[in-house]
């Protein structure tokens, strides 16, 4: 469950150096997790590289099942990422 927001919106709260880093595919995206557990609490998406996309799992005091949820269609990404920013022009 991803929550896509603004870097100054974003405060890691574990030293950066207790995190590891993976990036694949093209390298742009940069995958934040815990080297010791596995959980992925954050990453820099290749679609927004200029925004944080959180694990909102990994937030203290969020009810999951009380957000509406907007699918995504994680496996033809940049379609649906061309879609998406369509839809929200059109709303501007």
């Amino acid at each position: 469950m991803h929550w896509i927001v603004p870097r100054d919106a974003f405060q890691l709260l574990t030293p950066e150096s207790n995190l590891a880093t993976y990036r694949f595919n093209t390298g742009v995206a940069r995958h934040h997790f815990c080297p010791r557990c596995g959980v992925a609490p954050f990453y820099i998406p290749r679609s927004d590289p200029d925004k944080i996309d959180v694990n909102v799992r990994c937030l203290e005091g969020i009810d999951v099942a009380r957000l509406r949820i907007e699918k995504f269609d994680g496996r033809n990404w940049e379609s649906a990422f061309r879609a998406r920013e369509t839809l929200r022009s059109r709303k501007e």
